[in-house]
């Protein structure tokens, strides 16, 4: 059973950081290509980050490069999202995603739950 399990969300000011992290189990981590999505309130889920199953490759929105990092650690099956001068546009429920593609996409084998990330200006 593979399960991810999102955590790290929470309330911060304009400006402010956050650093998510997403807990994999129940697959071989290190074969899955991982991803960041968001989805706001009344909005579509939208891409964040994605990165490689070696770590070597990433990719980013636009909207968020420049101040998003996604790293990942196989050895701990976790991969993390570090979120810097965050602003209230920011605001959404953060889900992680696997999938054994390089490009992980909407149609992921496998979601987290999601974590709240609510920036207040």
């Amino acid at each position: 059973q593979v399960q991810l399990v999102e955590s790290g969300g929470g309330l911060v000011q304009a400006g402010g950081s956050l650093r998510l992290s997403c807990a994999a189990s129940g697959l071989t981590f290190s074969t899955y290509g991982m991803a960041w999505f968001r989805q706001a309130p009344g909005k579509d889920r939208e891409f964040v980050a994605g990165i490689s199953g070696s770590g070597g490759l990433t990719y980013y929105a636009d909207s968020v490069k420049g101040r998003f990092t996604i790293s990942r650690e196989n050895a701990k099956n976790t991969v993390y999202l570090q979120l810097n001068s965050l602003n209230p546009e920011d605001t959404a429920v953060y889900y992680c995603a696997a999938d054994r593609r390089f490009r992980v996409g909407y149609d992921a084998n496998y979601w987290g739950q999601g974590t709240q990330v609510t920036v207040s200006s």
